[in-house]
């Protein structure tokens, strides 16, 4: 690492709207105390969080970066040039752990290869939370990302998954589009074998959270509603 320059940190945020101490241990507090120079996927929502966790610091001493879909790729190298300045830089997904199924992956990866300092802060995934507490194999699992949306892939996608985790023994989590999760489970329900286990892990962290492990033929017989409700769903076929 180069001594010179300053440390990226990873800076999680919350999963919804609730108070962020209650799910953010002190240590994102006193970075975010620390850090002007910021790297983020929208100014508004990380400026309302910065302010929520620090309401002293001045909204004006902030120096906002935009990683999204309109980036282009040739802008990212100079995205890090506070920390080769020696200024700390905080890198802030627009929920959960940067770098996990984000965009920030890409600002990590140059840090590396510039010598920067990456230090990942500690706060919640809504996929290691979901996976904790679904009750299938933690030592071998994927995170599958988005499953297609067409209908004949994504049966097939979903039976290809099924096999995997028969064969491997490896819990698959994948997850939706939130206005389209009352189509995937029913997708599930009608694909995959009834005895495959299946955890819906939705609201996570939030008082509305809902976390159930059952079999296809066990959810066949409920009714929940998940439409436009943040989700993970984790399948396993013993």
């Amino acid at each position: 690492m180069n001594s010179n320059y300053g440390k990226l940190y990873l800076i999680p945020t919350r999963l919804g709207d609730n108070p962020p101490l209650e799910v953010l241990p002190i240590s994102v507090k006193k970075i975010i105390e620390l850090v002007d120079d910021y790297i983020v996927e929208n100014e508004k929502t990380a400026r309302r969080f910065i302010k929520k966790i620090s309401s002293r610091k001045p909204q004006s001493s902030l120096k906002l970066k935009l990683l999204n879909k309109f980036t282009l790729e040739e802008e990212l190298p100079s995205f890090l040039d506070a920390c080769k300045n020696g200024k700390p830089m905080g890198l802030l997904s627009e929920a959960g752990c940067p770098g996990i199924a984000d965009p920030g992956a890409d600002i990590v990866k140059l840090a590396h290869q510039n010598n920067i300092q990456v230090v990942p802060l500690v706060g919640p995934s809504s996929i290691v939370l979901a996976l904790m507490s679904s009750g299938m194999n933690g030592q071998s699992f994927a995170f599958n990302g988005y499953i297609p949306i067409d209908k004949g892939e994504r049966k097939a996608t979903l039976k290809r998954l099924e096999r995997i985790s028969l064969e491997q023994n490896q819990t698959q989590l994948f997850i939706e589009t939130p206005y389209r999760n009352n189509q995937i489970l029913e997708d599930i329900c009608k694909t995959l074998h009834p005895q495959t286990r299946v955890c819906v892990a939705c609201d996570i962290t939030l008082p509305s959270e809902f976390i159930k492990t059952m079999t296809v033929n066990e959810w066949k017989k409920i009714k929940i509603d998940l439409h436009k409700r943040p989700s993970i769903f984790i399948i396993h076929r013993d």
